[in-house]
């Protein structure tokens, strides 16, 4: 059996959603408008954590960040999508379809850890307060970013560069929308268990760890919570944490169940529309969540806009 990759220049086709011609209409229509919405959500979270002073703590830094990483991930993945549904071609290039797999892997897994670490400032905000400042100072907390990005970065070189060492065979069409993870291991023509333990291990790393620190910390705050009788403070840590417990329970159940069970026990149509929901999906969601959940965030919004009306109006 001939085992050449083949051409590092040829192309790629994205096969997408042509099985389903039908559906296409209606998915990129669906796809533009989510994308606007992520656009000018995230960047709206990004500049009033920024302009507003009121907002300078760590949870709108970790905020911040956040939405910086949903902007990146929606923009190395929808456009060209939306290409690829309105063209009559749907292919992507050889070195297109390298970068699009090593953001999409850096920026998925960097998120991973960002929610584990926001989760532990949900904690020390709620069960330290009056240490709080002291716990979460900035120092600590541009590392804790830090951390995350560098890991997230560390992932996709060790993922990427064994997964495209595998050989195809000629094969160049890949069963997704974009080059994923599990559609490039299918286009290979032999088994790897390597890449298999390296994927199943940094699965439980990326995956499995940052969530179970995150409901070790939610359950530190809920048994917190309970001892609290004020009925004010009772909605605030309800609101704040129960907006990133939301973000939280979108992203990591389509990852950890794409992601951390048998590839050929997901057919490749759920394979895609589950690729779809967090690819896409969340990142519209989550300054949704934020926003409209969130008071301070709105009340910056106000304030922002009424000191631009008052400018022009001087």
């Amino acid at each position: 059996m001939d085992t050449n990759n083949g051409s590092s220049t040829t192309d790629f086709i994205l096969l997408g959603f042509s099985n389903r011609p039908q559906l296409e209409p209606i998915i990129s229509g669906v796809v533009f408008i989510f994308y606007i919405v992520t656009l000018v959500g995230n960047t709206t979270i990004i500049l009033v954590s920024y302009l507003d002073t009121q907002l300078h703590t760590p949870m709108y830094f970790f905020l911040s960040n956040l939405s910086f990483l949903d902007l990146c991930y929606a923009t190395s993945i929808i456009p060209q999508m939306l290409v690829n549904l309105w063209g009559p071609t749907k292919s992507i290039t050889y070195g297109g379809c390298v970068l699009q797999f090593f953001f999409a892997l850096d920026l998925g897994s960097t998120e991973c850890l960002l929610l584990a670490v926001m989760a532990y400032d949900r904690y020390a905000a709620v069960c330290q307060p009056l240490h709080y400042t002291v716990i979460m100072n900035p120092q600590l907390c541009q590392k804790m970013v830090l951390t995350a990005w560098l890991g997230g970065l560390g992932s996709a070189l060790i993922v990427c560069s064994l997964t495209l060492k595998l050989p195809r065979c000629g094969n160049r069409k890949v069963d997704n929308f974009f080059c994923e993870m599990p559609a490039l291991i299918k286009m290979a023509c032999v088994y790897s268990k390597v890449i298999e333990i390296t994927v199943f291990a940094l699965g439980v790393v990326f995956l499995l760890a940052p969530i179970s620190l995150i409901l070790i910390s939610y359950g530190i705050i809920t048994q917190a919570v309970m001892r609290v009788k004020s009925e004010a403070r009772w909605h605030k840590v309800l609101n704040t944490c129960g907006s990133h417990l939301t973000v939280v329970t979108l992203f990591y159940g389509t990852i950890i169940y794409m992601y951390m069970k048998p590839q050929n026990s997901t057919s490749q149509d759920e394979g895609k529309f589950l690729s779809l929901f967090y690819t896409i999906i969340t990142p519209t969601l989550n300054p949704l969540i934020y926003t409209l959940r969130n008071k301070d965030v709105k009340s910056a919004v106000k304030r922002i806009l009424c000191v631009e009306r008052w400018s022009a109006k001087s």
